[in-house]
């Protein structure tokens, strides 16, 4: 592993942690002013900018205080010289939730750039599969 794929290791598992934590500050750190976040709940196309992603939080947090996890479970790291990415797949969920799902998983999508010799998210894309089940199969 690269140094540059360690430092974006550690930048997402340190964030990772802040979300867990409920930390709006560590959650905000190393990301860029013009971040998209891609996110499960609405808005549906997005959001963009850091004052809109900050407000994503707050309900997350409250949620989360309930008793639920996020947990990064694996994570992988590709580093070019000043873009990279980095996909994981985390337990995201309440306990009940996870009880009656183990299987679920949060997928994570994260772009970042190199900014003045450091690592910064630009892009950050959640998502769960899609288990509805239709008539149709």
């Amino acid at each position: 592993m690269t140094s540059d794929e360690e430092q974006i290791r550690t930048l997402i598992e340190q964030w990772a942690a802040a979300v867990h934590k409920g930390d709006l500050d560590g959650v905000l750190a190393d990301h860029t002013e013009d971040i998209v976040m891609f996110d499960v709940p609405p808005p549906h196309d997005g959001v963009r900018g850091r004052d809109a992603y900050r407000r994503t939080w707050p309900p997350f947090f409250e949620w989360q205080a309930k008793g639920a996890v996020f947990d990064i479970l694996s994570l992988d790291v590709t580093a070019g010289e000043d873009t990279a990415f980095a996909y994981a797949l985390l337990r995201c969920g309440t306990p009940q939730e996870l009880a009656e799902h183990p299987e679920y998983r949060l997928r994570l999508t994260v772009g970042l750039r190199k900014e003045q010799g450091r690592w910064v998210v630009s892009h950050e894309h959640h998502s769960f599969a899609d288990t509805t089940v239709t008539a149709e199969g």
